[in-house]
């Protein structure tokens, strides 16, 4: 009788950070297991946005020993941990019921395939790119392969996300040329013989690949080399991505105005009411948006054009500069813009985990509210 593998909390972790990984989110963010025994064995998550009290009661009752977060739990170094706050309750609650705590926060945001792309597809935006995206994350490799095997080497690195330029993938470079060395005391070389020199027809593989894949890349490329000392670079570029980054910005269908577009919008996020900025009757056609506090924003929509801003937290004086640079706003609220990451992410890793054949089940959170309310 075949024996059923157990799914343990850090397979999970490795489910999420394979989709959004940590090396994407900003550097004062605090992301991953926060709380938990990684070898902890599960097989219910409870997804929601906010790490609360009412969402541990509800994974208590449903049986879920991970709580999988956007809002991390811990931003900050605790300077100390008692039950008297509301962190320290949490904490101590969590790890008294075996209850582990995961944030994906901004690395979901960035992502492709992540919250903001949920967004826009809700409230209709195509032809959409990222509003914001770093440049240094993106490095080309460059490996030196015996004429022959450059075509394994390469799929390796292919299967483990390199070659991705733009809606193109698995894109190399290849030239020929010849390689020397002399292997020393001790070793087994592939071709040549220990103390003499020796040359070889080599081809030059080159690609591209993210940051984040930079591990996972060279640990399979090492592995299917036949090599037993690899020569290979690893060179940052200045280019910026086109599939990561803070926001989205791009296009409607059609144009429309304001107003209709905000009725549309306070539709599709259930939101109970809107502030806008700028006038109802205005055009709309190009529209950037950003899940959360997103006037951070506002210039770089701006300077790419952006009739419309869409985001939440927005305060008086950005404001006042969106109107200054003939930019219209829709502030939908932080709950409302963030609020569709549960059921995105419970969709998204539930098709990750049938492809990994990991066998667990993830829940939405019901019941979450903004802590705002509209008379």
């Amino acid at each position: 009788m075949k024996r059923e593998s157990v799914v343990r909390i850090q397979d999970l972790v490795g489910l999420v950070h394979a989709l959004y990984p940590p090396a994407l989110a900003e550097e004062w963010d605090n992301v991953g297991l926060q709380v938990g025994d990684p070898a902890a064995p599960v097989e219910r998550a409870l997804i929601c946005l906010d790490p609360t009290e009412r969402a541990l009661d509800a994974a208590s009752e449903a049986g879920a020993k991970l709580l999988i977060t956007h809002h991390p739990l811990i931003f900050k170094p605790l300077k100390s941990l008692v039950p008297i706050d509301a962190t320290g309750r949490f904490l101590f609650r969590a790890v008294r019921e075996g209850i582990g705590v995961l944030s994906v926060h901004t690395n979901l945001d960035r992502a492709a395939g992540g919250l903001n792309d949920w967004l826009a597809d809700r409230v209709g935006l195509d032809q959409r790119r990222p509003l914001l995206s770093a440049a240094g994350d993106l490095h080309k490799l460059v490996v030196f392969v015996p004429a022959g095997h450059e075509d394994s080497v390469a799929e390796a690195l292919f299967s483990a996300g390199a070659g991705r330029v733009g809606n193109y993938d698995r894109c190399s470079f290849r030239s020929a040329g010849t390689g020397s060395f002399r292997p020393g005391p001790g070793t087994r070389p592939f071709r040549g013989r220990v103390g003499e020199d020796e040359r070889a027809e080599e081809v030059r593989l080159e690609t591209i690949l993210p940051r984040e894949g930079l591990n996972r890349a060279v640990t399979k490329m090492i592995k299917v080399h036949p090599y037993e000392e690899v020569a290979y670079d690893l060179i940052p570029l200045g280019n910026r991505r086109g599939d990561v980054g803070l926001g989205r910005i791009g296009r409607l269908a059609e144009a429309t105005t304001l107003g209709v577009f905000a009725e549309r919008v306070k539709k599709a996020l259930g939101a109970p009411a809107l502030r806008l900025v700028g006038e109802p009757g205005r055009k709309i056609r190009k529209v950037a948006l950003c899940g959360g506090s997103g006037a951070s924003v506002l210039a770089e929509a701006a300077r790419q054009g952006a009739d419309l801003l869409l985001t939440g937290d927005v305060k008086y004086h950005e404001a006042q500069s969106a109107e200054n640079q003939g930019v219209a706003i829709i502030d939908a609220g932080h709950f409302a813009t963030e609020h569709l990451m549960v059921k995105g992410l419970a969709r998204a890793l539930g098709k990750a985990a049938e492809t990994r054949r990991i066998t667990v089940e993830f829940l939405e959170m019901e019941g979450e509210q903004d802590p705002f309310r509209v008379i």
